[in-house]
């Protein structure tokens, strides 16, 4: 990081689980960091405050229903007044549950495409001005069920799908002056749907390293997306201890 400039990093969907993770890392690297919520107020801001007791005015809070399209902008414009700058966009913000076929509503296409496809679309539009000027890149949090649908979760998937696209087409659009890429994790946290414990281990046996990763395998890349990938962009790293050897 250059001493006389603090960057900054916006991560959406960041109070919690995989998000919260990847802001205390950015923030551990000396970024200033905004975390974006849209119901989690109590756990944004104790991490919040947990990282400016760290270092003072380093973490700021941000809410929005990003399926709000139309107050996207005014997100965006608010971020850059914090501290004048953006220089990392994190879209992590998702929306995931089944979506049986015969019993699909056109509100879960307009929730699952909009929070996982359309919200980082329009936000890195937003952003794009910003991140030219600063040099800053974007990262996509997508699935590795992008490429290999769920089954009973198939908007889910085709919006995942999109976002993989989303990020190929972001790296053309905006290089040479920002990077996009994406990451794609594996069995990393359960969702907070209930899982039987046997569903569980079927997973974790069908990875290569017989076992979960952590919020931390993903923060790890992110940060080295951010900080030394200059030479990599619309790129999809998956991070799932091999599940997609499986068949």
């Amino acid at each position: 990081m250059n001493q006389l400039i603090t960057k900054v990093a916006l991560v959406t969907g960041a109070a919690r689980r995989i998000g919260a993770e990847t802001v205390r890392t950015l923030h551990s690297s000396g970024f200033n960091v905004i975390i974006h919520y849209r119901n989690s107020v109590s756990e944004a801001t104790q991490l919040a405050n947990e990282l400016n007791s760290k270092r003072k005015h380093s973490a700021e809070i941000i809410q929005l229903d990003l399926l709000t399209t139309s107050s996207i902008s005014d997100l965006a414009k608010s971020c850059i007044a914090i501290w004048g700058r953006i220089d990392v966009l994190i879209n992590n913000a998702s929306a995931f549950y089944p979506t049986e076929m015969g019993a699909i509503r056109e509100e879960d296409w307009d929730i699952l495409l909009g929070s996982n496809l359309k919200a980082p679309l329009f936000l890195s539009q937003a952003l794009a001005r910003e991140l030219v000027k600063s040099k800053g890149c974007i990262i996509n949090m997508v699935d590795i069920h992008a490429d290999r649908p769920l089954k009973n979760y198939m908007v889910y998937s085709l919006a995942r799908a999109g976002l993989v696209s989303l990020t190929r087409s972001l790296a053309r659009e905006l290089g040479p002056d920002v990077r996009c890429n994406g990451i794609a994790p594996g069995a990393i946290l359960w969702p907070e749907e209930p899982h039987n414990d046997a569903g569980q281990d079927k997973v974790i046996n069908k990875t290569a390293l017989k076992r979960m990763g952590e919020p931390s395998d993903i923060a790890k890349m992110v940060l080295f997306l951010v900080t030394n990938a200059n030479y990599i962009t619309g790129q999809i790293i998956t991070i799932d201890g091999g599940r997609t050897l499986s068949n």
